[in-house]
C-alpha cells in the first residue's frame, strides 16, 4: 500500500501539488492522467522516493518491494542484459553479487563459509536459482532474442534497450510496480502480451500512458490530477472520459431535474458494467464497477482542441497505383516489390516491426525521397496531405511567429483568419505570438495538424501523428479523423486510433506485404494472418 498525507509540490510560484492526500491499495492498477504539464511524471518520483516534497509524507509498507521503470536508457550501458533485468530486485542481486565475491576468494575463511551458508538460504528463499530462467523469459516476451541476453547493453539499439528496462520493472514480482508509459517504443503485439501480464498482476501497479487501449485494458481505477489535486475514480479510462464528458453535458443543462441526471448516469454505468463483463480481461473485476458511485462522477476541465479535415474536391476512383516498389538500407531492404491499389474507401493503418520501413514508405509516397526501384502513381483527383514523423525542419526559422508560421502556408493571409485556425488548436491570444522555435513537441506537432487542415486535402499520409500529444489532442485527432471524407494511410502507437479508424491493414516486412481488407483488432486476432506473418518474418510472433 501506498499513502500520501498532505503532499505539496511547488516550483517557484507554481504550485504543482497542494495539499494531495491518497490511498493506492494492493491488487489495483491505477492509471495517472492529466493534462502536459500537470504533474504526472513528478508524482511518480515522488512516491519513489526520487523527490521529495515541500510539505507532507508517503508511506510505503514497511516489507514491500517497489520497482521502478527506468527512463534513463544509458544508466545500465555497461551490464550484461540477463543482469541488467535481474538488478530489478535488489536484495536478490545484492545476495548474488556477495555470493559470488566469498566464492571467489583464494583464503577462504570458516566466517565465509558461514556467511556463504547465510546468503544461500536467502537466495533460495527468494527462488533465486530461477532467476535467469525467469529473466530470459520476460526478455523473449518482450521482443529480445536468445542471442542478446549476454550482450552489453550498449550494443543494443534504443527500443531494445526500452525493452531491456521494462523486463527489469517487471522481473521477480514487485509489491508495487511505477511505470511511466511503458509502452513507449512497443509494437503492437508486445503492448498485447504487456497488457495482459498487468490485467493479472496481483499487486500494486501505477502507470503514466497516453495510450487510452492499454489503459483501458489494465486499470481498475484511474487518478486524474488537475488543479493541483488528485482525484481517484473506479473504472478505466474510457468510463472516466465518457462519465466526465456526460457529467459535463449535465452541468452545462442547467434546467435538467436532479432525477433525470441520476437515472442518466445510471443508465451509463449499467451500460459500462454490461461491456466490461464482455471483456476477456476484466470479467474479474466486474464487482468493482458495480460498485460505482455516481456522486464520485466529475465532469473534466480539459481542453479539447478541435481536428478536422475538410476535402475541397471528391476523390476519382483512381487513387494510388504501387507497382513493384522496392526501398533498401545497408544491410537489405526496408520493403521489396510492393504491389497495391487504394480505393476511395481505404482507410489504411500501415504496421512494421521496423518504424522506419514505414517512414521511408510514406517520404516516397509523398515524393520526399526516390525508391530504389518500382513505381506509383497517384491519381489526377488527388490532393495529399502528409504528415512527417520529423517536423523539425518546418520550425527552424527563429524570425517567424505562430501566426507568420502559418500564414506561410494558407492562401487567406488575414490575421483573424489565421488566428482562428490556431484557436481551434488552443493557441489564442498571445500565445499566437510565441516564437515557433521554442515550441514544445506536442506544440509542434498541433501546428502540423493546422497546416493540414488549411491544405483541405483528399489524402492524408500520417507517419506518428499522435507522438508529443497529450490525451485531449489524441481523442480530438481520433474524431477528427473518424469524420474525415477521405483516403488515409495511417502509422501510430496508438492502438485505439488505429482500431476505431482504420478499415484496412498493411504490414510492411523485409520479405513483403500483408494487406488485409479488417480491422486492427480483426487482424492482430486472425490465425491465418499469424501464420502469415510467421513466414514473412521468418519468426515466431508474439
Amino acid at each position: 500500500m501506498i499513502t500520501t498525507s498532505g503532499v505539496t509540490l511547488r516550483y517557484g510560484k507554481r504550485t504543482l501539488f497542494e495539499e494531495v492526500t491518497i490511498k493506492f491499495v494492493p491488487g489495483n492498477c491505477y492509471g495517472l492522467i492529466g493534462a502536459n504539464g500537470a504533474g504526472k511524471s513528478t508524482f511518480l518520483k515522488i512516491l519513489s522516493g526520487e523527490i521529495e516534497p515541500q510539505q507532507g509524507k508517503v508511506e510505503i509498507d514497511k516489507n514491500a518491494r517497489m520497482s521502478v521503470l527506468k527512463q534513463n536508457h544509458f544508466e545500465f550501458d555497461e551490464k550484461i542484459v540477463i543482469e541488467t533485468v535481474i538488478m530489478g530486485n535488489k536484495r536478490l542481486y545484492q545476495v548474488m553479487k556477495e555470493k559470488e565475491a566469498i566464492y571467489s576468494k583464494t583464503d577462504f575463511t570458516e566466517e565465509d563459509g558461514l556467511r556463504a551458508s547465510e546468503l544461500e538460504a536467502e537466495f533460495a528463499e527468494m527462488n533465486g536459482w530461477e532467476a535467469e530462467a525467469e529473466a530470459a523469459t520476460l526478455l523473449n516476451n518482450l521482443g529480445i532474442p536468445v542471442e542478446l541476453h549476454h550482450k552489453q547493453l550498449k550494443e543494443l539499439n534504443e527500443n531494445e534497450k526500452v525493452r531491456v528496462l521494462l523486463a527489469q520493472a517487471l522481473f521477480g514480482n514487485p509489491d508495487i510496480l511505477l511505470m511511466d508509459e511503458p509502452t513507449n517504443g512497443l509494437d503492437l503485439e508486445t503492448v498485447t502480451w504487456l497488457e495482459n501480464f498487468l490485467a493479472d498482476f496481483k499487486n500494486l501497479a501505477i502507470v503514466v500512458s497516453h495510450d487510452r487501449h492499454f489503459l483501458d485494458a489494465v486499470c481498475t481505477h484511474i487518478a486524474d490530477i488537475d488543479f493541483g489535486k488528485i482525484q481517484l475514480y473506479t473504472g478505466n479510462y474510457s468510463f472516466w472520459y465518457q462519465a466526465s464528458q456526460l457529467a459535463l453535458k449535465q452541468r452545462q443543462e442547467q434546467n435538467k431535474k436532479a432525477e433525470e441526471k441520476k437515472k442518466e448516469l445510471e443508465e451509463f454505468i449499467a451500460r459500462f458494467s454490461a461491456n466490461v463483463a464482455k471483456s476477456r480481461q476484466a470479467t474479474a473485476r466486474k464487482k468493482m464497477i458495480e460498485k460505482l458511485n455516481i456522486e464520485e462522477i466529475k465532469p473534466s476541465n480539459r481542453r479539447y482542441p478541435y481536428v478536422a479535415f475538410k476535402p475541397e474536391r471528391e476523390l476519382g476512383d483512381q487513387v494510388l497505383e504501387i507497382e513493384n516498389l522496392s526501398a533498401t538500407h545497408s544491410d537489405g531492404y526496408y520493403f521489396k516489390e510492393v504491389t497495391l491499389k487504394l480505393t476511395r474507401k481505404d482507410k489504411v493503418a500501415v504496421l512494421s516491426k521496423d518504424s522506419l520501413a514505414i517512414t521511408t514508405f510514406f517520404n516516397i509516397l509523398s515524393g520526399k525521397q526516390p525508391p530504389a526501384s518500382g513505381t506509383y502513381k497517384w491519381g489526377i483527383t488527388t490532393n495529399v496531405g502528409y504528415f512527417p514523423q520529423d517536423n523539425s525542419k518546418y520550425f527552424s526559422n527563429p524570425d517567424l511567429n505562430l501566426v507568420d508560421w502559418l500564414r506561410q502556408y494558407s492562401t487567406e493571409k488575414d490575421e483573424t483568419f489565421i488566428r482562428s485556425f490556431l484557436g481551434r488548436m488552443l493557441f489564442s491570444g498571445e500565445e499566437g505570438l510565441k516564437k515557433s522555435t521554442v515550441l514544445s513537441g506536442g506544440e509542434r506537432v498541433r501546428c502540423m495538424l493546422s497546416k493540414l487542415m488549411l491544405q483541405n486535402p483528399n489524402v492524408l499520409i500520417l507517419d506518428n501523428p499522435t507522438n508529443h500529444l497529450d490525451m485531449e489532442s489524441i481523442i480530438s485527432l481520433n474524431n477528427g479523423l473518424k469524420d474525415f471524407e477521405g483516403v488515409l494511410l495511417l502509422s501510430s502507437h496508438d492502438h485505439e486510433l488505429l482500431q476505431t479508424v482504420c478499415n484496412r491493414v498493411i504490414e510492411i516486412t523485409p520479405n513483403g506485404i500483408l494487406d488485409k481488407l479488417m480491422t486492427l483488432d480483426e487482424y492482430l486476432e486472425s490465425e491465418v494472418v499469424r501464420e502469415q506473418r510467421n513466414m514473412l518474418y521468418g519468426t515466431v510472433t508474439i
